[in-house]
């Protein structure tokens, strides 16, 4: 994968400047500011998947499935919603956008029997990114898509059945097949890099990362490549049971742009974890923690400036490279976390470290 040239030289040149130059903002919760929008389930629909639609009767979607909730839908359905929540981070300051194709792979999709749409899910979810970046990027503030892989509903470590522990509802083969589908897909629509995020599970990443440098070499080019694991309590571990150094060690062949966290913690309970990263990679480093821990009713609580008081010490101890917001995070937290970083210089690679090059 190394051996192959970028697809887009002159973009990946720009993005390793900027990362030298400065802390690089990544955008934030897609969720949370959906739910601000409180979503019905016609507006799920949209008319492509209406109740009675003649759609229904073809090949799209049986219909006898409640819709609702999947949001990656959405770049379908409401794709002037998922535009417009990329381009109020933008105008926050972030550098970075996400993809909203966290569960746009064929296993998640099949909750919704809709998993024959994965590729065209991808493909528009990176498409509505790049033209909100296209639109606000400058000489001086270039603007970078991040089409995002996300962990799927399954993992290929752990049993789902507590009685038997050798069970796996998942193979590698099918985690890679569903991976190159929706990261083709992301490749086509626009993306610069593309994100394997919030790993709970190291073997569920590697299928992802091969299916990558599978679809790299098929294409004759590569983008870079971004892993963020996520712990999934204060044990600090993933789900399947690796600290954060052992997980960067499991990850590194893949000679990703950058390394991190995301979600489970807010930032205060994931530093520890950011910091042992930063001692450890040769790589740039990337969090975006949640706003705090859900409350009781499942709300995060944590301020703009309470988060960014916390993130702002990150980057005064050189820990950072790129950094936003997870589950609870709004355009006013990415703002806030924006000017907390913005006098400091982003974390040095140790030995100038080339891993992406």
């Amino acid at each position: 994968m190394s051996q192959l040239p970028w697809q887009h030289p002159e973009r990946v040149a720009a993005l390793m400047s900027a990362l030298r130059e400065r802390i690089l903002i990544l955008d934030g919760g897609m969720g949370t500011m959906l739910q601000g929008h409180s979503l019905d389930e016609a507006s799920f629909r949209g008319d492509r998947f209406a109740e009675g639609h003649d759609s229904l009767h073809h090949h799209d979607h049986p219909g006898s499935c409640d819709l609702k909730g999947n949001n990656d839908l959405l770049v379908l359905t409401k794709p002037e919603i998922i535009r417009g929540v990329h381009e109020a981070y933008l105008d926050a300051g972030a550098d970075l956008v996400e993809t909203n194709t966290f569960n746009a792979t064929r296993i998640s999709q099949a909750d919704y029997h809709l998993e024959h749409l994965a590729y065209e899910l991808n493909k528009a979810g990176a498409a509505l990114a790049r033209a909100a970046c296209d639109a606000f990027q400058t000489p001086e503030k270039p603007r970078f898509v991040i089409g995002v892989l996300g962990p799927t509903s399954r993992t290929a470590s752990l049993s789902p059945d507590v009685n038997d522990p050798g069970f796996r509802n998942v193979t590698f083969e099918e985690l890679v097949t569903n991976y190159t589908e929706s990261a083709s897909g992301l490749i086509d629509g626009g993306a610069d890099v593309l994100m394997v995020e919030t790993i709970f599970d190291t073997l569920n990443a590697k299928a992802a990362l091969f299916a990558i440098s599978e679809v790299f070499q098929q294409r004759g080019f590569r983008l870079p490549v971004m892993i963020s694991g996520t712990i999934t309590d204060r044990s600090g571990r993933t789900l399947s049971g690796q600290t954060a150094e052992a997980f960067y060690y499991s990850v590194q062949h893949a000679r990703p742009l950058s390394v991190g966290l995301n979600c489970a913690l807010g930032a205060a309970d994931l530093r520890p974890h950011v910091q042992t990263l930063a001692q450890s990679a040769g790589c740039f480093i990337s969090t975006h923690p949640n706003a705090g821990l859900p409350n009781a009713f499942g709300e995060y609580d944590e301020t703009p400036e309470q988060m960014a008081s916390v993130i702002g010490g990150f980057a005064r101890d050189g820990l950072l490279n790129l950094v936003g917001g997870c589950c609870g995070t709004t355009p006013a937290h990415i703002r806030a976390i924006a000017q907390a970083v913005s006098q400091y210089a982003p974390r040095s690679l140790p030995g100038d470290a080339q891993q992406a090059a």
